[in-house]
């Protein structure tokens, strides 16, 4: 087991590894910017560094001041949470080649699942359904105006780097597609210095469905089961939970199945996500891997029981798994909202600013993963996310209204916060039905 890791991020994904670290017996090194001097969790590292300005290109995505950090704190790995560098394969490399082990994959799965294109062949060679479109990127709009009228229209352009939404269009037809493949190729390049896209048959109204995975160095690949993370907006995930609701059983054991078989294949390590749309038929295909812990892994630890940050850790120093797919079994039902500094009523406008109090829900099942506390101010550099309420019950009903019941309990006052309007997509019908897809939120809260 390692003695003393570096944490290269901030925020509650810092602290959450802070803690999983300190029931382990490890001590944590944290780096910081200026914007975030001063922050509460930092007192609780054994050590902790500046590495630069307040913007994250000055200094959580500079790789030479995080392994500075790593080096003078005498790390024996890293663990880069979600987002800044967590999926950057150069950046794992960098650490292992200074002889620091990285807590996630190996450089070339990752190089290989972070490249869409790359992943969808993957998936192929493993068996697991992916969406008709294009066999690799599009070179010309001749190619691409073929393939669409072979496969149909309407069809989705897609960045073969990148995610979030960015480099991602929607074409009707012949003229639509020509305008769409310039943008996209256009946003792609700002967004992710890669202009590359591919082409997919578009899934109407379709499920986000995502299964949570963990794989050893000795073969063993087990899931956690699978989270619906349908309600969003603008490709952003606002509510996620497990299980899917309305999933037949039949579907979900497969989906899970092709999940394990595709990291497999990929010769992946530690955990990760294999994300996957439903259509309305039940029929499910492979979109991407997210090759980190994501925001919502607390949704698989309520139902399953198990620590996913402290296994990463265990499966980077070497450990085998402590168990089989046999012995993981989903119990209840565990709903997150994502709580972020915006205001709804002003399009979801970011809204930092200082904390002048906050009141914490809590009761039976109830967990509030967050960093914040009175007094603190929240900068307008990073994600707006300032915590994560989670609740797990025996079924999905009383999830639902223990999630409305804390959501009311929580009080944060001095900024605005999407906590009002998760309340209006809990108590809408579709969500309450379970017939959520992905556009079902801006369809019927924010079409006006």
């Amino acid at each position: 087991m390692f003695k003393r890791i570096l944490i290269a991020n901030r925020g509650e994904i810092a602290l959450r590894i802070i803690r999983a670290c300190r029931e382990l017996g490890i001590e944590t090194v944290v780096v910081y910017s200026e914007a975030d001097r001063g922050a509460s969790y930092l007192e609780l590292a054994d050590e902790s560094y500046c590495i630069g300005r307040a913007k994250s290109a000055e200094s959580y995505l500079k790789i030479d001041r995080v392994i500075s950090a790593a080096e003078v704190g005498n790390v024996e790995a890293i663990h880069p949470g979600y987002g800044f560098l967590s999926e950057n394969a150069h950046f794992n490399e960098v650490c292992r080649r200074c002889k620091i082990d990285f807590i996630g994959p190996s450089p070339e799965a990752m190089a290989a699942l972070g490249d869409k294109n790359t992943a969808k062949a993957i998936a192929r060679e493993a068996k697991v359904p992916v969406v008709p479109g294009s066999e690799g990127l599009i070179e010309d709009d001749d190619g691409a105006l073929r393939i669409a009228h072979e496969i149909g229209f309407p069809v989705l352009i897609k960045a073969t780097a990148g995610g979030g939404g960015k480099g991602m269009r929607v074409a009707a037809n012949d003229l639509a597609l020509k305008s769409a493949l310039e943008q996209a190729r256009n946003e792609a390049k700002a967004a992710f210095g890669n202009p590359g896209v591919y082409l997919e048959k578009y899934v109407e109204r379709p499920r986000h469905v995502e299964v949570q995975i963990l794989a050893d160095h000795y073969g063993n690949v087990v899931h956690l089961w699978e989270r619906d993370c349908s309600t969003q907006r603008r490709h952003q995930k606002l509510i996620e939970e497990s299980p899917a609701p309305n999933l037949p059983e039949k579907t979900r054991t497969a989906i899970c199945e092709a999940a394990v078989r595709l990291i497999k294949k990929a010769k992946y390590t530690n955990a990760g996500t294999v994300e996957f749309i439903v259509d309305q038929q039940d029929n499910f295909y492979f979109i991407e891997v997210n090759a980190r812990i994501q925001v919502e892994h607390p949704v698989s630890e309520m139902v399953t029981g198990v620590d996913l940050i402290k296994s990463q850790i265990r499966v980077a120093a070497g450990e085998p798994l402590p168990f089989k797919q046999k012995d993981i079994r989903a119990s209840g039902h565990a709903i997150e909202c994502r709580i972020n500094a915006e205001n709804p009523q002003r399009g979801f406008q970011p809204c930092p600013g200082s904390i002048n109090r906050i009141f914490i829900p809590g009761g039976k099942g109830v967990r509030f993963d967050s960093h914040v506390h009175a007094g603190y101010v929240v900068p307008p550099f990073y994600d707006s996310m300032i915590g994560k309420l989670i609740v797990h019950q025996p079924t999905r009903a009383e999830a639902i209204a223990c999630m409305l019941r804390a959501l009311d309990e929580l009080r944060v006052e001095g900024i605005a916060t999407t906590a009002p309007f998760l309340k209006e997509v809990l108590r809408h019908a579709n969500f309450a039905s379970g017939t959520m897809d992905t556009k079902f939120v801006e369809r019927t809260l924010l079409s006006s």
